[in-house]
């Protein structure tokens, strides 16, 4: 009960002082006051207060308290134990991925042309890479065309 007068007069107070602020022409000031100084007097009326007072007092809402805050301890232990064990879930499979895709050579795919590939009996100085059709002109030789 007293909880509930105590709100309600400091919701009446602000209220003043938001009058007080718009009487001075700061209307936005005034506004965001009125808006703070009705938060009390509407957690007075939908009960929030009394629920409030109750819960501060009862041995049962603190065991309740202290069963969240067990749960809370046991979820971040949980949390760290599994990063210090490699990862979540969805890690440990995109690091599977990964080494999978990485098992295959990733350059056998690409064409080797080393110093040895290119004829020797054909090497000419190179005036501009457009003019240097003597690797393609090999691989037409060797396939007949």
């Amino acid at each position: 009960m007293i909880a509930e007068t105590i709100c309600s007069a400091v919701a009446a107070a602000g209220l003043g002082i938001a009058a007080v602020t718009a009487y001075r022409k700061r209307f936005l000031a005034a506004a965001r006051l009125a808006a703070y100084a009705l938060v009390p007097l509407g957690l007075v009326m939908t009960g929030a207060v009394e629920w409030a007072a109750e819960t501060a007092f009862s041995p049962v809402a603190w065991a309740g308290f202290g069963v969240l805050g067990t749960a809370w301890l046991l979820f971040l232990g949980t949390r760290s134990a599994e990063r210090r064990a490699g990862g979540t879930r969805k890690e440990r499979r995109a690091a599977a991925k990964a080494a999978q895709r990485d098992a295959v050579a990733p350059a056998a795919s690409a064409p080797t042309l080393g110093a040895g590939a290119r004829p020797t009996a054909k090497a000419k100085p190179a005036a501009a890479p457009a003019e240097d059709f003597s690797d393609i002109e090999a691989i037409l030789k060797k396939h007949g065309i």
